[in-house]
């Protein structure tokens, strides 16, 4: 239970700064707006799919739990 606690508490952490980082104004010129990212705007209609941004952020996830289960 110990590690559960532990991925809790890192995780928690993660969030917080990622979330201030967001408050702050940090990634606001390209958080969502990468290449690759979809936009389509027609007259009052507005479509936008972040789908670059999804895997890069699925990437870093990806790596940070690898990270944690090995230790």
């Amino acid at each position: 239970m110990s590690e559960l606690g532990k991925f809790l508490v890192i995780g928690g952490l993660l969030m917080a700064a990622v979330g201030a980082m967001l408050w702050l104004g940090i990634g606001k010129t390209w958080f969502g707006r990468l290449p690759g990212d979809i936009h389509y705007s027609k007259d009052n209609f507005s479509f936008h799919f972040p789908i670059v941004t999804c895997l890069i952020i699925s990437v870093v996830l990806t790596l940070l739990m690898w990270i944690f289960r090995r230790h």
